[in-house]
């Protein structure tokens, strides 16, 4: 096993990854922008390095900066998080080249995973059934006009090289395909630095469902059950839970096969997770494969019992896997909130400021719960990354014992100095919609009712 790791991330995650790391008897050391020396989260920490002013572009996004600060700290490992540098291949390739282990998959496969048209034919070749589109990226207009007629209006543009609904498009025919595919394809460019698109089919009324996978190099590949990530807004996701109450517990298994077989046919070490779309029909269609950790794995952590993180660091030592399919069985339900400090009222404006008091209560039943965070009362929120003040995760041994769970705790919390996401957390808690498990992508469930009587 390593002995020092170093964590290229920051906030929760690297207090999440430092934690992993304490279990297995690492020594955890953070390389970090000047915009968070001095942090409060910094205490998880043995050892601390400046990598760059405060952009991420010119700190936790330069990979000679990072590796530098590997190498200089003697540590023989590096663990991304999510984010800047999980999932690029390039990087992975410098610390291959340069002796040190990337914590997560190969570089030639997070390449090939990394761009969706490619993503797309490995998992048609390994089996998952692909939302109908172009089987490449379009070389322009033209093409992807054919491509769309090919598969039936409406359909969606989207970025090869990125995600995050950044280059992304619905267009309900081909006045619109040609209005957006520029605008699409420069944000794109801007975004992920290729302009690069292709199209698919768009399902309208579809739910986002992923399995979690592990996988070692020695061949053998588990999976920890689905997530349903459905309540969501501009594609990014504010709410998760397990298991998908979309699912039969045949689907599900059958679901969870299919993505550990995909898993191994790709020679997968790490871990992953592959995202579904599930159609009113029941189809399921593969989407996209995460090469690295989710921000919700800790959803799958509560049901399943399995660490994922320091599974992650075993597998990165060159250690077996140790599980195997039969032993993973699933207990309870768990659902996941993420506090983030933005404005929903107000177009989820960002809200950067002193978090004056930060209170959540850990025991309010009837389920249990973890409370996933590097923040505390006093600490600041900058412009400069993403928002997000906290996980909140409820684990009972029902859906509506875990969503009670949820909402008393939220219900309880106070989160002053910011504004913050806790309203629509509990509108959508508390709407019948979600408590029937009747919601999709297209909206938030209650959370327009409760904007509309707020006036």
């Amino acid at each position: 096993m390593f002995k020092r790791v170093l964590i290229a991330n920051r906030g929760e995650v690297a207090v999440r990854v430092a934690r992993a790391c304490r279990e297995l008897a690492i020594s955890p050391v953070c390389a970090v922008s000047e915009a968070d020396l001095g942090a409060g989260w910094l205490g998880h920490m043995d050892e601390v390095v400046c990598i760059g002013p405060a952009p991420a572009r010119e700190s936790y996004l330069q990979r000679e900066r990072v590796l530098q600060a590997a190498l200089q700290t003697h540590c023989s490992a590096v663990h991304p998080g999510w984010g800047f540098l999980a999932e690029d291949a390039l990087f992975a390739a410098l610390c291959e080249q340069h002796g040190v282990s990337f914590v997560g998959p190969s570089a030639a496969l997070i390449a090939r995973m990394g761009r969706k048209a490619p993503a797309r034919r490995a998992m048609e070749e390994a089996g998952l059934p692909v939302i109908p589109g172009s089987r490449d990226v379009a070389a322009g207009v033209d093409e992807a006009l054919e491509a769309a007629r090919a598969c039936g209006w409406p359909v969606i543009l989207k970025a090869d090289a990125g995600g995050g609904g950044r280059g992304m498009r619905r267009c309900a025919d081909e006045a619109e395909l040609r209005r957006a595919f520029g605008e699409a394809a420069a944000e794109a460019a801007a975004a992920f630095g290729s302009p690069a698109l292709y199209v698919e089919r768009f399902v309208e009324g579809g739910r986002h469902v992923e399995v979690q996978v592990l996988g070692d190099r020695f061949g053998s590949a588990v999976h920890l059950y689905e997530r349903e990530c459905s309540v969501q807004r501009n594609h990014q996701k504010l709410l998760e839970e397990s298991p998908s109450p979309a699912l039969t517990q045949e689907e599900r298994e059958r679901l969870g096969e299919r993505a550990a077989a995909a898993a191994r046919a790709l020679g997968y070490a790490g871990a992953g997770t592959l995202e579904f779309l599930r159609a009113p029909s029941g189809e399921l269609f593969f989407m996209e494969m995460n090469a690295r950790l989710q921000v919700e794995h800790a959803v799958t952590e509560m049901t399943t019992g399995i660490d994922i993180v320091t599974a992650q660091l075993r597998i990165a030592a060159n250690q077996r896997l140790g599980l195997r399919q039969e032993d993973i069985r699933p207990r309870g339900h768990a659902i996941e909130c993420r506090i983030n400090a933005e404005d929903p009222e107000h177009g989820f404006r960002p809200s950067p400021g002193t978090l004056e008091v930060f209170e959540v209560p850990a025991e309010l039943g009837p389920g249990e719960l973890r409370i996933d965070t590097h923040m505390g009362a006093g600490d600041e929120i900058g412009p400069h990354y993403d928002s997000l003040v906290a996980k909140v995760i409820a684990h009972a041994p029902t859906r509506s014992e875990a969503i009670e769970t949820l909402r008393r705790t939220l219900s309880a919390a106070r989160i002053e100095g910011v504004k913050t996401t806790l309203p629509l957390h509990l509108a959508v808690l508390e709407s019948a919609e979600f408590a029937a498990g009747r919601y999709d992508t297209r909206s938030i469930p209650g959370w327009r009712a409760a904007t509309a009587a707020r006036g």
